[in-house]
């Protein structure tokens, strides 16, 4: 950029680009300039375009000088659809950005539009990275920090609890973690997450792998059959008896030690080795087996394998709980 460069720390920054696929991390960076350009001026004008709305010519009319001196903000969204005109446009305008105009980039950060995505950051755009959320560990990241930015305490076991009510949707996390923060005063726990969302809880895909980890195979086929009847997808459920099982596994075969050192050692919380310490105690090498076996059949069986899912995780289920209680 030929006349400013961007600073990362710099909100009103010429140019921000904000790279990635997650909606709700997308809109944050939005409304933090919007926030921070209404700061500064009130009566900042902000326009919101989609890509097929910024046709040649649009951005100039936007940041062509006022009258007025007004700060402006404009928005792009899905810049990696543009046209090869108004990308031509957009390029230019990175060279010799307008004074009081902010202008933010929403890119994909695919292949698509990669030129676009190039030049921005050649030109020295204040980058936010808004990846997509794919891994549980990164979603009990997110409310970690989403009750921090509260100021506000939650135990590590409130903290999952939340993730395996609510699922992968970011914002339906963030809404939850911002209600909990209103309601609730002191610290918030497993018991608090437990009352607001009992019913999403019992549905958790999770909850039927720490049941059928416990051997209690009557409460799992029960979380079971309700997980299914509030649309959780089998798959889902599978992938969690097999995190129970390995997650079992892989401490058995551990070597003593405090939770913290475990952790390190398993690449799991210390809270969880806890929680696995206490589902292993009925568990053998030759139970851990059968049941990755049962649960690699059921897994087999909900992608198309055999003709009843249901039945296939019916079976996984009581196979995980009958392994659990080899040792008793």
């Amino acid at each position: 950029m030929a006349t400013r460069k961007n600073s990362t720390d710099d909100t009103l920054a010429p140019v921000t680009l904000a790279v990635g696929q997650e909606d709700l991390l997308l809109d944050r960076a939005v409304q933090q300039v919007v926030a921070a350009a209404r700061a500064a001026d009130a009566d900042t004008d902000v326009r919101d375009l989609t890509s097929d709305q910024l046709q040649p010519g649009t951005l100039a009319e936007l940041t062509s000088p006022s009258l007025f001196a007004e700060r402006k903000v404009v928005v792009v969204r899905n810049a990696q659809d543009l046209s090869a005109d108004t990308i031509k446009d957009v390029k230019s305008y990175l060279d010799a950005p307008a004074e009081e105009i902010t202008l933010v980039l929403l890119h994909a950060g695919g292949a698509k539009g990669k030129g676009l995505l190039d030049a921005a950051r050649k030109a020295g755009a204040r980058e936010v990275a808004c990846p997509k959320t794919t891994k549980p560990a990164e979603r009990l990241t997110f409310v970690r920090s989403e009750f921090r930015a509260l100021g506000r305490s939650a135990t590590p076991e409130a903290c999952q609890a939340l993730v395996d009510s609510i699922g992968s949707d970011l914002r339906e996390l963030a809404s939850a973690v911002s209600q909990l923060a209103s309601d609730v005063a002191g610290t918030i726990d497993e018991a608090v997450v437990g009352r607001y969302y009992k019913g999403r809880a019992e549905a958790s895909s999770f909850t039927v792998a720490d049941r059928a980890v416990e051997g209690r195979a009557a409460e799992a086929l029960e979380a079971l059959r309700w997980s299914l009847s509030t649309g959780v997808a089998p798959v889902l459920i599978t992938s969690a008896l097999a995190q129970g099982v390995r997650a079992i596994g892989k401490l058995s075969s551990a070597r003593g030690g405090r939770p913290a050192d475990l952790a390190r050692e398993l690449g799991m919380p210390p809270w969880k080795i806890d929680r696995v310490r206490q589902q292993m105690r009925g568990w053998t090498p030759d139970g851990v087996a059968m049941a990755l076996r049962a649960v690699a059949d059921a897994d087999a069986g909900v992608k198309g394998g055999g003709d009843d899912p249901e039945y296939a995780l019916e079976k996984a289920v009581v196979a995980v709980a009958r392994a659990a209680r080899s040792r008793r």
